[in-house]
């Protein structure tokens, strides 16, 4: 395993990179796999064929790190109320959901187009639109 932010090689328990010190993960420099430098915004290693994570949005984080099937399942059965948004901090975007579950009652499908993306892995929280 590679830092993802500096390229040096990394224990599998390690919990940051002693080099660099940022957490294992976090970083879009380098491929976690191989440890070859990645071009901006990579959805492939070119070296290795390996997908990385995170490549859409940039510098965003996906699902503002809840658990994949946590979020799948909160957003499947309370989804139209908006409470996988606040989970993942997007406090706006919940209280809209509320808003237009009890107004118009679309807010069931705007839950499923965030679980599509939840489960396509495309889901990505912008930090610069947290409240």
């Amino acid at each position: 395993m590679f830092c993802k932010n500096c390229g040096e090689t990394m224990n599998d328990n390690q919990a940051i990179c002693v080099k660099c010190g940022v957490k294992v993960g976090d970083g879009n420099k380098y491929c976690a796999n191989c440890g070859n430098e990645l071009p901006e915004n990579a959805e492939v290693c070119l070296s290795c064929g390996v997908a990385v994570k995170n490549a859409k949005g940039g510098n965003g984080t996906y699902l503002n790190g809840q658990d994949k099937i946590v979020m799948i399942l909160v957003t499947l059965f309370l989804g139209g109320l908006g409470i996988h948004n606040f989970m993942m901090g997007e406090t706006k975007k919940g209280v809209f959901k509320i808003i237009m579950s009890f107004v118009c009652g679309i807010g069931g499908i705007l839950a499923l187009i965030d679980l599509v993306k939840i489960c396509m892995g495309s889901y990505v929280v912008d930090p610069t639109k947290l409240v």
